[in-house]
């Protein structure tokens, strides 16, 4: 092995790091790309050799195999080997270059009508006339004051009912909240159900804590309870993650049946339910929320960043009971502390004011006239809710999803790569086009048509295998 010396790097690693094997053996990998001991289209070893080598077993190095192909950084192929991809040195999919517009960042369109800047300013200005200074920047009361607590009951009640006051949280983000009631229900080892193709804040939180993510597949309506009720039974979970309502990134809505033979598995399983919901408030015709369905399985989180701004830093969260209340307020206080006091009263006066209900109008009747455009731009095929925020892209046969985003990318366009939201098997030949982040719609419509050059380019050979 003394002409491949990134080998004996990849050793030192393994050796000097007390995580995962194949994990420590894909960043090692990575790393040697970064540094240029391997480059694009280098062959490496036999998995077996490998192995030997390393002093591993061949199932870890083809585990370190897998998700190294999962993150783009290798290609394989039966009979001829594994090799170093095209555009593996490039960091990534995201750094391949400057765009014009980003399409990654799953936004809601900044409103015109009300004018969102001038609201802003006059409201601030307003709160500063009337309240405390000192109030309005020192810390706040974990999991929101009551009069917060019960603006945000009143604003999720249309998809969840009506809920006690004391059953209600305000926390500084889904993402916090999505954390701490996983961490109050798990512990490191045990395993979260999730969709196959899912939201990768939960993939972050499982790495974070320690947790095992197991994939289900699904159909058009989401989540299959057969593959559900199969998963469970194979691997024991302790918890279900999952967005019914315009799936992130698939844009999948589960029917009130879907709904409930999921909630069916889970009790089967005696499963408790995280109910991710950030979109259901942009739908006129919306399904009840699972927790409405279950109130004593389910913990729901509504996070505003999707019907009003992601700059608001709040989410409302709805607990089972009490006990569940106290221990998940718990878990905010270790995580985030507390909510912004200049932002909680900023959102709280658009709730009382109304604002809060003019400004989600606007962002409903400006996505669903960007829905309309992407329909009428990228044509039929492809996965769109009229209400979303996002396009799940269908990619013709000779588009890899990596190596499709790392092309648009260098036509000024970003987009998010299947990869990104894989848990488990092949990532699917498609990518996620947000329509949010544009800053109108004819920059939306410029935007789109270049996707739509992409998706009709076919791929020159510096995309293909190396030979």
């Amino acid at each position: 092995m003394s002409n491949r010396p990134y080998l004996a790097h990849w050793k030192e690693q393994i050796d000097h790091n007390a995580g995962a094997i194949y994990l420590t053996l894909v960043d090692a990998l990575a790393l040697s790309i970064r540094k240029g001991d391997l480059r694009e289209g280098d062959r490496l070893p036999p998995q077996r050799t490998i192995a030997e080598y390393l002093g591993t077993n061949l199932t870890t190095v083809t585990r370190a195999f897998t998700e190294a192909r999962r993150r783009g950084l290798i290609d394989a192929t039966v009979g001829r080997g594994t090799f170093i991809r095209v555009g593996a040195g490039e960091s990534h999919w995201r750094h391949t270059g400057p765009a014009v517009i980003d399409l990654t960042m799953n936004l809601p369109p900044v409103p015109q009508d009300p004018p969102l800047q001038k609201m802003i300013q006059a409201d601030i200005a307003a709160l500063l006339k009337q309240q405390d200074l000192n109030s309005l920047m020192s810390y706040r009361v974990t999991g929101g004051t009551m009069e917060e607590r019960q603006l945000g009951a009143k604003w999720i009640a249309p998809v969840v009912g009506p809920r006690r006051v004391d059953e209600v949280l305000v926390a500084p983000g889904a993402q916090s909240a999505l954390a701490a009631i996983v961490t109050t229900l798990t512990q490191p080892g045990d395993v979260i159900v999730t969709d196959r193709i899912a939201y990768p804040g939960i993939r972050t939180i499982a790495a974070q804590f320690g947790l095992i993510l197991a994939g289900v597949d699904s159909d058009v309506e989401g989540m299959m309870p057969d593959q559900l009720d199969r998963v469970c039974a194979q691997h024991h979970p302790r918890l279900l993650y999952c967005i019914p309502t315009i799936h992130n990134p698939t844009t999948a809505t589960m029917s009130l049946q879907r709904r409930r033979d999921i909630l069916a598995v889970a009790q089967l399983h005696h499963l408790h339910v995280v109910e991710d919901d950030p979109y259901s408030l942009l739908m006129d015709d919306r399904p009840p929320a699972l927790a409405a369905l279950d109130h004593g399985r389910v913990f729901y989180v509504a996070t505003l960043a999707k019907t009003l701004s992601p700059g608001l830093r709040t989410a409302y969260v709805a607990l089972p009971g009490t006990d569940m209340t106290r221990r998940v307020t718990a878990a905010i206080r270790a995580i985030a502390l507390t909510n912004a006091g200049l932002l909680s009263a900023l959102t709280a006066r658009w709730m009382q004011t109304g604002e809060a209900d003019q400004i989600l109008h606007a962002i409903r009747t400006e996505l669903r006239l960007r829905q309309s455009i992407a329909r009428r731009i990228l044509g039929d095929g492809h996965c769109m809710n009229p209400d979303g925020p996002h396009v799940w892209l269908k990619l013709p046969d000779w588009w890899g999803s990596t190596d499709f985003v790392a092309y648009a990318r260098r036509r000024g366009l970003a987009l998010v790569p299947s990869t990104v939201f894989t848990i488990s098997g092949e990532p699917p030949q498609r990518a996620r086009v947000a329509l949010g982040s544009a800053p109108d719609a004819a920059s939306l419509e410029d935007s789109l048509r270049g996707v739509l050059s992409v998706l009709q380019h076919k791929r020159s050979p510096g995309f293909a295998d190396i030979v």
